[in-house]
């Protein structure tokens, strides 16, 4: 069977459009494969909160593909689907698969503890991707007693990344280094012409120096922490 040609979708619309949130459709197979329309960024261009925009900018939008399903799509800087979170179960569930666009599993993601010891601990995925396949713990995260999230990683002594300005009202937040250096940050996305977008349409800039696929993974369990997916 020839493939069939995966569909444009643009982020550029009328504002009438963005107030009723009609900027992506509500129901997308995931064999579909849809594309967002990419905007061109400036490669030198710096944010306010010390971020260099252009390094590697991807569009995370906090809706599942799958109908009646709860999780988010991450889409390139070439506007197609990049990974993707499917979870069938409630709003923040115990356990979700981080996946590329195949459908393969690179991270898991499992909720432990209870009350304040509550964490959430990321594995990596064996490279075959599949499901039943071992996983190797990576990180764990849990809540900072002076607020936000720290970030640990398996095996290490402490704390070695924070992530700032997390409140389940506000879509923006950062990542940073134990130095204070912010290496990712999230934001509303903004068309060409300046329009921002809904608050589950955002823009995560990630620095040069930090593992996307971590820094990835910090996004879906911020997701899961504020129930966004």
């Amino acid at each position: 069977m020839k493939p069939t040609t995966a569909p444009t979708i643009p982020i550029i619309a009328t504002a009438a459009a963005e107030q009723s949130n009609l900027l992506l459709p509500s129901l997308i197979p995931p064999s579909s494969m849809a594309k967002i329309q990419p905007l061109a960024s400036s490669p030198c261009s710096t944010s306010s909160s010390g971020v260099q925009q252009g390094t590697h900018a991807y569009t995370v939008w906090m809706k599942s593909l799958v109908f009646n399903g709860n999780g988010c799509a991450v889409y390139g800087p070439d506007g197609a689907i990049a990974f993707r979170v499917d979870n069938y179960g409630c709003r923040g569930g115990r356990e979700v698969l981080f996946m590329d666009c195949a459908g393969n599993a690179l991270l898991r993601i499992r909720r432990k503890g209870f009350g304040m010891f509550r964490r959430w601990e990321v594995c990596r995925c064996a490279h075959d991707g599949g499901e039943g396949g071992e996983a190797t713990p990576w990180y764990s995260v849990r809540r900072a007693e002076k607020g936000g999230l720290a970030v640990a990683m398996h095996g290490g002594l402490g704390t070695c990344y924070m992530i700032d300005g997390c409140c389940a009202r506000k879509p923006e937040y950062r990542v940073c280094g134990v130095d204070g250096e912010v290496v990712a940050e999230v934001a509303r996305k903004q068309t060409a012409a300046g329009v921002v977008l809904g608050d589950d349409v955002l823009t995560l800039t990630v620095g040069l120096e930090v593992d996307h696929l971590l820094v990835l993974g910090l996004v879906v369990v911020h997701g899961l922490i504020n129930r966004s997916m």
